[in-house]
């Protein structure tokens, strides 16, 4: 594997580990301060911001853009909210763009509240990420399903396997042309008794568009913000790193930690040095 302390490119951060309390502003230059290269910064953080500007100061101190996050559900009741979904992604995947981020992640959608049709609702976000991916390559944004673990089903998403994933992805693109792959990360995927098979086709297919890391807490409190720091849960982080490293992944390598009552209320320089050097240590 590769010793990350070599590559700085990829030590990345996702704005959300810090909890979007600071503007991107500064959250950009602590970020470079602690020696990250690479940064995926939320919609929420460009509010009232051109993006122009804030990809200017980005540049400025050297962070490269991983990807943006991410995307408005698909999944709806009505036709009008489907259309109004498909029009807001498009507008972020324009942002994405002038960010130069790599990638535009896509949070699919669950099933629609008052419906119980599973079935539908995966039809209804393929057909939602079949609509932009045009515009994608257009503007030279891939797009990134991310599969979210299983008991997001419901209300988050209802692509749930690296496996399932891959295989919207064919059905999308079965010319392989680009603009579309995966967002793998371990807090969603760890427990997937056929990772590594879903991770050497997706390295096969040059579907992987990037890696998340955080750590499943034993006794999670709350399934999207009681995520661990790297080293505190159970999750294999070094082996899954293995068996990406091993199929032929290059990319960043970017913490991503949703922690309500812990991470998001200590000190931001603290959890960026701690971040750091789990990510140095750990993963």
């Amino acid at each position: 594997m590769r010793d990350l302390r070599q590559h700085r490119e990829a030590l990345a951060l996702n704005t959300a580990t810090l909890g979007h309390r600071s503007p991107i502003e500064e959250v950009i230059d602590r970020c470079a301060e602690a020696g990250f290269g690479a940064i995926a910064p939320w919609r929420r953080d460009l509010d009232g911001r051109r993006p122009a500007d804030v990809a200017a100061r980005l540049r400025d101190r050297g962070l490269v853009v991983t990807g943006y996050c991410r995307s408005t559900y698909f999944t709806h009741a009505s036709e009008s909210e489907r259309r109004a979904a498909i029009d807001d992604n498009a507008r972020a995947l324009d942002e994405a763009a002038e960010l130069g981020a790599v990638s535009f992640v896509l949070v699919v959608g669950g099933v629609p509240e008052g419906l119980r049709d599973i079935t539908a609702a995966r039809q209804q976000a393929i057909d939602g990420v079949g609509a932009l991916l045009e515009r994608a390559r257009a503007a030279g944004v891939s797009l990134a399903i991310e599969p979210i673990h299983p008991m997001g089903a419901a209300a988050r998403a209802v692509v749930n396997t690296l496996a399932q994933a891959l295989d919207w992805c064919d059905v999308l693109d079965p010319e392989r042309a680009g603009g579309l792959g995966v967002m793998v990360d371990a807090y969603h995927v760890w427990w997937d008794p056929a990772l590594e098979t879903g991770i050497t086709r997706a390295c096969r297919d040059g579907r992987v568009l990037g890696y998340h890391v955080s750590d499943w807490l034993r006794e999670t409190r709350d399934l999207v913000t009681d995520r661990g720091m790297m080293g505190d849960g159970v999750i294999e982080l070094r082996r899954i790193r293995g068996l990406l490293e091993d199929a032929g992944y290059t990319g960043p390598v970017e913490v991503e930690i949703f922690s309500a009552t812990d991470w998001w209320v200590r000190p931001e320089r603290e959890v960026l040095q701690t971040c750091m050097s789990r990510l140095l240590d750990v993963c």
